[in-house]
């Protein structure tokens, strides 16, 4: 097993060019496929979770591995269900074995989709023979993980007659499905909110456009985080390649990150060019922290680690998400932050609280586990701006920001292979 330690810079002062937003490149991958077109859209993310899209995309073999990656399997399930590549069978890891599908798999079959679990039932992998469906009503939970909805809206185009989809109930991520409905229009699609909980989607092709990826918000967290954390109070980081308004539901980590001592300033902007941010210390943050992550799950890691590394309080709600990610978010962060003397408490598997107690911790360098999950290691690595930190499998960031190590050493973080 491989192990870093992680030891802060003297003077944080860093140029980071941030990964391209793995969200956006996997919806502008499948919408690619569907027009038929030959441009490829440009500045795509080089993370696992992509990489095994433009592989399936590419090379259509007849067993489709998708690994680790959740947006992969529930956006390829839906492409391969209505379009007329032959049959396929789309598998992956052993965890993604265990992750639900049942639910679009149910959807897709209403619009007529030919799909059969090869294994147990409710769950990957899937055999599915693809051809043109119908389309028409639905009506799913608004509470589901809204890639299942992102999957079922990217294909609506495709649909005889369209698609209107009803969300019943509460709707979560709702942010995702805005950003969907938005890189579908940026290639012509006719998809918008009719009702308050309806999405109608009208049967009229995608138009093959040139397109350039914006960066990654969700990867800007965890320099938001290292800033935070620092007691430099001339520390300055600059983050390339990200929009202001921009889509993405993570972009909200720029307001909550003002919570916390964070100032966020945009560079020039430069007729739609995704342009520079520059990260500074404002001297204030709030004594406690609360907040509602229902629509930026992606974020809880990120916000737990900061807010104990601060001695801040904090009551996030919202996550019932997180147990069915890479691994049991809820589990992960309780065991590993406990091994830093931080014991959350967990509430119906819908919350996280911490009152800011501590207890004594043994030994002064702790291993943190990251469990086949980049998000454990990307949120728990800035934890050196406080104490030297080791973090074991660091490889798992590949899976959405390949570059982080490099990114960090080039930040001047001393990083050490045990």
């Amino acid at each position: 097993m491989t192990t870093y330690s992680i030891t802060k810079p003297e003077r944080l002062q860093a140029t980071i060019k941030l990964p391209a937003s793995k969200s956006i490149s996997n919806r502008a991958l499948i919408i690619h496929a569907l027009t038929g077109g030959s441009m490829l859209p440009e500045n795509l993310s080089d993370c696992d979770d992509t990489e095994v899209v433009i592989h399936a995309l590419e090379q259509m073999p007849e067993v489709i591995d998708i690994k680790a990656a959740g947006t992969a399997m529930r956006f390829m399930t839906a492409f391969l269900a209505t379009t007329e590549h032959g049959e396929h069978t789309i598998t992956g890891t052993d965890r993604m074995q265990h992750r639900p599908i049942k639910i679009l798999v149910d959807a897709l079959r209403q619009l007529g989709a030919d799909i059969a679990y090869e294994k147990e039932e409710g769950f990957p992998p899937l055999r599915i023979k693809g051809s043109t469906l119908d389309g028409g009503s639905l009506e799913v939970a608004g509470n589901i993980s809204s890639q299942y909805i992102s999957a079922l809206l990217l294909i609506g185009p495709m649909l005889r007659k369209g698609l209107s989809l009803r969300l019943l109930g509460d709707i979560i991520s709702r942010p995702y499905i805005d950003l969907t409905l938005w890189t579908m229009r940026e290639f012509g699609a006719d998809a918008e909110w009719t009702s308050v909980d309806t999405i109608t989607i009208q049967p009229k092709p995608y138009e093959s456009r040139p397109y350039v990826i914006e960066n990654d918000w969700s990867a800007a967290s965890y320099w938001y985080e290292i800033m935070a954390l620092s007691d430099d109070p001339e520390a300055e980081i600059c983050l390339e390649g990200l929009m202001d308004g921009s889509k993405q539901g993570d972009s909200s980590v720029r307001y909550i990150f003002s919570l916390l001592g964070v100032k966020t300033t945009f560079g020039t902007k430069k007729s739609g060019v995704p342009t520079k941010v520059t990260l500074t210390k404002s001297g204030h943050r709030v004594n406690r922290l609360e907040y509602d992550f229902v629509n930026a799950p992606d974020l809880a890691q990120t916000f737990v680690c900061t807010c104990c590394a601060l001695g801040i309080p904090f009551h996030f709600t919202g996550l019932q998400t997180l147990k069915i990610k890479e691994t049991d978010r809820m589990a992960a962060l309780k065991k590993e932050m406990s091994k830093l003397g931080y014991l959350l408490e967990d509430i119906d598997g819908r919350e996280l609280k911490w009152d800011g107690t501590t207890t004594q911790v043994i030994g002064t360098q702790t291993a943190i586990d990251t469990y086949d999950d980049h998000r454990m290691a990307l949120a728990f690595a800035p934890l050196a701006m406080k104490n030297a930190i080791c973090i074991n499998n660091p490889q798992v960031v590949s899976k959405s920001y390949p570059r982080f190590w490099d990114d960090l050493r080039a930040a001047n973080f001393t990083i050490q292979q045990l």
